[in-house]
């Protein structure tokens, strides 16, 4: 990991800008620490550029109650090298969602399985490298992002002690098989009138988990209307299971 810049922010929180490889990344701590924060993995769909106001929003709220956060960029994304299969799945899922057609399960794999199997290698190598820096602690939460990596990292990854998931985005079958072995506490936002979102997935989906404490947060609105308390409920949520 190499740090290429850093910044106070006027709340006091430092963010700091790294590389990890090619994998562009941005960390922010709490202003005042007196002990190893706490660490949260915020997820996202792509573009860190685009993404950064709402990205350094709920970086600096989780830094009110002691957390630290951190992110980096997904494949294929801002930046980095293009896939030429994925963009080819995401031409043939916008003609579909245009078409106002049923989004064909081939489609949601290819677009979607290489993304996981490319993107959770690299947030745990990120991890790795967080987890080794001064004042940055365990346990470990992941909020947010592309739903099928969160179902993955909290399979495979023993670090994440819970997560807050944002069920708005498509899910292959085969993931539904994964959400059977996660165990870890789970709250799921929902946005009922996503629109780009197919509803009874993410009731299905949520139902899959094997988690013995899972809650669904389900709010009206479309895919950017998650209202602000959501954000204070996550906090809560952290709160209980990061300390």
């Amino acid at each position: 990991m190499r740090f290429t810049s850093d910044q106070r922010l006027d709340d006091g929180v430092l963010e700091r800008r790294f590389t990890l490889g090619e994998i562009p990344g941005i960390l922010w701590t709490p202003g005042y620490a007196s002990a190893p924060a706490p660490l949260i993995l915020l997820g996202h769909p792509g573009g860190l550029h685009r993404m950064y106001p709402r990205l350094v929003a709920r970086a600096r709220h989780s830094a009110t109650e002691g957390f630290a956060a951190a992110t980096i960029e997904l494949p294929w994304s801002g930046d980095r090298p293009r896939s030429a299969g994925a963009e080819e799945a995401r031409a043939d899922l916008r003609r579909a969602l245009e078409a106002g057609e049923p989004v064909d399960d081939g489609i949601v794999d290819r677009l979607v399985l290489p993304l996981v199997d490319k993107a959770v290698p690299e947030w745990r190598a990120a991890l790795d490298a967080l987890l080794s820096l001064p004042g940055i602690g365990g346990p470990v939460g992941y909020a947010g992002g592309v739903i099928s990596i969160g179902v993955r990292l909290a399979v495979v990854e023993p670090r994440i002690s819970a997560a807050v998931l944002f069920a708005g985005s498509f899910v292959p079958r085969a993931l539904f098989e994964e959400a059977r072995q996660v165990t870890i506490p789970l709250q799921v936002l929902l946005q009922w009138d996503d629109e780009g979102n197919d509803r009874q997935m993410a009731l299905d989906l949520f139902d899959a988990f094997g988690s013995t404490e899972k809650t669904l947060h389900a709010n009206m609105g479309g895919h950017t209307g998650v209202p602000q308390f959501e954000g204070d409920e996550g906090n809560q949520f952290f709160a209980r299971h990061l300390r």
